[in-house]
């Protein structure tokens, strides 16, 4: 048997790649948007893609089962389990074969076992893996977002997100159900779960790529608690605030992901272009650093630099019912960010205009974001002559913000504008000077005229000894 794990450090998502090579046949679990990385390593092993499979309806990131299905000629298989109000709906239309808990069905030499794991979501399955060309047991799980390294998966994404209320509290008491039950299997079964460190559907996943069920037995959290209601009140506290796009999510993998197929290259903008993007409304997004945007960019335009958090932070921020374009330092970078917003939906990129070393000019004209260092803060908030804006978390503004500092977190800068205090100049902050400049150039892109980007953050003005309010 052949596994190989696909990891997108954007997404903190895992999926897998598991072959015969006796028969030349293999299955994908949680495929995403980039199918092609499936396709090319199957066909490096010299295997063909026969059957395409995910453990749940996702929230975090678009599907990519059904374009690779479709592209790869293989069978769709998909849960039929978690009742009538939680089912795919395209799966007649495409002729997926739905599975429930206690099928099975063969990959070549490669046995798969159906497990309903409700709790995460009440479709959620769980696939056994066995190697029959040298076991009759199961090697691993393929555990998606029920069991994670450390962690499990958070039973209140249904309510929170979906907006499906009263249902976490027994999707809660469902998920203590199938640990207990899951328990039984042996100590030695790998768990290859479908998320790792940095994935908003948990609150503490361990960053290892894989473990055993032993190990989390022995020192998941929630493995230890034996009482159903204790289990209900730990899983969902402390949860994180799900990013506002996890309900285009979960209701475009139900529904049906559109096929991209196979996509040009962006066009090019001019700078003309980009400013009558601006001026029709849609959102242009500069994907350059912080650093540079701040220099000098087009006026009306979102910095969402193109790193680690791009996915995270555009999909908070970035409208679905728009039309998008890209300001990049180079078109590489362009296409790059094109698939990162795809992964999540948000297909509609018209085009990328490239700019320039040294920043943008609009015939003259270029917006700057000015940068505040402690001394001159210190003394403006002594003066009271600028407001603080703080756009960090609550529980990071609750443990300690800077005096008279009001709150406003980014993901929810779009929807609380009015909050926003406009009779002075504005200084933004965060932790450490990354969220609090890309709500800088949200709030100017929104017309607050005078705004200001500390960005130091509080890490800077605690390194400086400087009081902190509780």
């Amino acid at each position: 048997m052949l596994l190989k794990r696909f990891y997108d450090q954007t997404l903190a998502q895992a999926s897998y790649l598991i072959g015969c090579p006796a028969t030349g046949e293999a299955i994908v679990v949680d495929a995403n948007r980039d199918v092609q990385q499936y396709l090319k390593a199957a066909a490096a092993e010299s295997l063909r893609v026969t059957h395409v499979s995910e453990t749940h309806i996702h929230a975090d990131y678009v599907s990519g089962s059904r374009e690779l299905a479709k592209r790869a000629g293989a069978m769709l298989l998909l849960s039929a389990e978690g009742g009538d109000d939680w089912q795919y709906r395209f799966a007649q239309e495409d002729g997926a074969k739905l599975l429930r808990g206690g099928d099975a069905f063969m990959v070549g030499n490669v046995r798969v076992d159906v497990v309903h794991t409700p709790g995460h979501t009440p479709e959620h399955l769980t696939f056994l893996i066995t190697d029959t060309a040298g076991a009759s047991e199961p090697m691993g799980a393929v555990t998606g977002d029920f069991i994670f390294a450390g962690d499990v998966g958070r039973p209140d994404l249904l309510e929170r997100a979906a907006k499906v209320e009263g249902t976490m509290q027994g999707a809660a008491r469902a998920l203590f159900k199938s640990l207990r039950a899951f328990s039984a299997l042996p100590d030695y079964l790998q768990i290859w779960p479908g998320h790792g460190a940095g994935s908003a559907c948990g609150k503490s996943l361990g960053a290892v790529p894989q473990t055993t069920l032993g190990y989390e037995r022995r020192f998941n959290w929630a493995f230890a608690i034996d009482d159903e209601q204790e289990f209900v009140r730990q899983v969902l506290a402390g949860q994180p605030e799900p990013p506002t796009y996890f309900a285009q999510m979960k209701r475009i993998n139900r529904d049906g992901p559109a096929l991209l197929g196979e996509r040009g290259e962006l066009t090019e903008l001019s700078a003309d272009d980009a400013r009558t993007a601006v001026e029709r409304g849609d959102f242009v997004i500069d994907i350059r650093p912080a650093a540079s945007f701040a220099t000098g960019h087009l006026p009306g335009t979102v910095n969402i630099p193109l790193n680690k958090a791009f996915t995270t932070w555009a999909g908070w921020l970035v409208p679905y019912d728009r039309d998008l374009a890209l300001m990049a330092d180079e078109r590489e970078s362009a296409e790059q960010a094109r698939r990162k917003l795809a992964l999540i939906g948000l297909d509609r990129v018209r085009g990328v205009s490239v700019v320039p070393g040294g920043g943008v000019a609009d015939n003259g004209r270029r917006a700057t974001i000015a940068q505040v260092e402690i001394p001159e803060l210190r003394d403006q908030i002594k003066s009271d002559a600028v407001a603080v804006l703080d756009v960090r978390t609550p529980a990071e503004y609750r443990a300690g913000h800077l005096p008279g500092a009001y709150n406003i977190p980014l993901g929810e800068l779009p929807a609380r504008m009015a909050e926003v205090p406009t009779d002075k100049p504005l200084v933004v902050h965060c932790q450490g000077g990354s969220r609090a400049a890309i709500a800088a150039s949200v709030l100017q892109a929104r017309g607050v005229g005078d705004v200001r980007n500390f960005r130091g953050g509080i890490t800077e003005w605690e390194r400086g000894g400087l009081p902190l309010e509780r």
